[in-house]
């Protein structure tokens, strides 16, 4: 009788289709080509990179900042759906300590889709060694997680659709 009854967890999880706009300028590449195993690999979640072409990270929609790393070079943004996007810029830069970035947010702030959240330094990132490819993953702590297709080539922020994300 009561099973029209959903727990608000599950209503905020159920079928429902994000479209993600490039948070970066660049290329949008397989996480395959990530020079490191624990993101080309998928262990951290499925999704895409961006090769960037400048230094600009931009909300990819309307959320909420779950986490930002302290030496700003990552953020994990929360849509209002319960999917969480963690936005890596770089590889190996939290070696960084911060040095190059400047982050234009905090944890718990609401953003807005193509609100910029963080800038950062190519120069500096490239000249510390580190590459700039950046991966976007999806992630899920879900038994099922979202299907996750992703949409390659030249892309710009805000306004180039890179990922689909459809979950059950």
């Amino acid at each position: 009788m009561f099973s029209k009854w959903k727990s608000k967890k599950e209503e905020k999880h159920t079928g429902h289709t994000i479209e993600i706009m490039a948070p970066i300028s660049g290329e949008a590449v397989s996480l395959t080509e990530v020079p490191d195993e624990t993101f080309a690999g998928g262990h951290m979640g499925s999704g895409i990179a961006i090769r960037p072409s400048e230094g600009v990270l931009k909300a990819p929609f309307d959320g909420t900042v779950a986490h930002i790393v302290k030496s700003s070079h990552a953020v994990i943004l929360e849509h209002s759906s319960g999917v969480q996007l963690l936005l890596h810029i770089g590889i190996d830069t939290v070696s960084l300590k911060g040095n190059g970035f400047v982050s234009h947010i905090a944890s718990g702030d609401q953003v807005k889709a193509g609100q910029t959240l963080i800038e950062f330094d190519l120069d500096v990132i490239r000249a510390a060694g580190c590459d700039t490819i950046s991966p976007v993953i999806v992630t899920s702590t879900e038994e099922t997680p979202p299907q996750v297709n992703g949409h390659y080539g030249q892309v710009t922020a805000g306004q180039d659709l890179i990922l689909t994300v459809a979950s059950k």
